[in-house]
């Protein structure tokens, strides 16, 4: 049986800089550590700590697990030191995943900001594996600035993949942006598929859609009401709720909302699991 508590030893094979301070690595287990899209890992950097990352690579891959991280804390400040080859520990995974069954025939729209699109990312990739299984995939995506969006070099790639749009928008104007300028609701206002810039847009079916939402719990707060207006049902908007998880097994009760442990029910949970509670986010 698996033992749940142990880390897995796990060397750093490369290192990508997405923006100043957010870093994709790379980790080699030396065990294969499996999980599905939205689950997270206890990472340990030895003589530091541990904290809680969800996965950004893709579910199906098992010998290498990939992780954006930003640098908020004192385990991530230790990890942007380290090099390629340096080992970490890596434990779990923990949580439930999105059900990607109930996710098939349907649209699936996915919202990000900021470094909310690494948790995303997992997802994404895992539903281009099954590409055909779905109607349509929409990824609406928010950053700061220019130079705070993450997978930039990627973004361009997923766009092309059969029936999938990106989106983009950026808080404030710059000079260097000629895209759409706003918080990421902007992006929600006209929930329409668009092709390409000769295809008449397609409306997406609201009723019957898929949200998934990643992000500062601002922007989750504000895209739910979003989403909920446009007639979103609660059942099928699904939001990534990271708090302040620390065991991962629901034993030490950081991550509690309501009766919910984050780590144990979540930390995928829907708008209707969340709606009665008065400030979720």
């Amino acid at each position: 049986m698996k033992n749940l508590y142990r880390p897995i030893e796990s060397v750093i094979e490369d290192i990508r800089e997405e923006t100043a301070n957010i870093k994709t690595y790379r980790f080699r287990p030396k065990e294969p550590i499996t999980f599905e899209a939205g689950q997270f890992v206890e990472l340990t950097v030895p003589g530091v700590g541990e904290a809680p990352f969800t996965p950004s690579s893709n579910p199906n891959v098992t010998d290498t697990m990939e992780i954006t991280i930003m640098e908020v804390g004192s385990v991530t400040d230790a990890l942007a030191k380290m090099k390629v080859g340096d080992t970490v520990g890596i434990r779990g995974p923990y949580g439930e995943g999105y059900n990607l069954k109930d996710f098939e025939g349907r649209d699936i729209l996915i919202v990000g900001g900021g470094v909310g699109l690494a948790p995303l990312r997992s997802l994404i990739l895992a539903l281009f594996d099954d590409i055909d299984k779905y109607k349509r995939i929409s990824i609406r995506y928010g950053a700061r600035s220019p130079a705070d969006i993450v997978y930039l070099d990627l973004l361009p790639d997923w766009e092309k993949m059969k029936n999938t749009e990106v989106q983009l928008t950026i808080d404030e104007p710059h000079p260097d942006w000629t895209g759409t300028v706003g918080v990421v609701t902007v992006l929600l206002e006209d929930l329409a598929f668009v092709t390409t810039v000769d295809v008449d847009q397609l409306p997406l079916d609201t009723s019957n859609a898929i949200a998934c939402v990643c992000g500062p719990p601002i922007m989750l707060k504000f895209v739910n009401m979003a989403l909920l207006d446009k007639g979103f049902k609660p059942e099928n908007i699904y939001h990534s709720m990271e708090r302040n998880m620390s065991c991962g097994l629901g034993k030490c009760g950081h991550c509690m909302l309501g009766e919910y442990y984050i780590c144990k029910d979540g930390p995928v949970l829907t708008a209707a699991q969340i709606a009665k509670f008065e400030d979720p986010f």
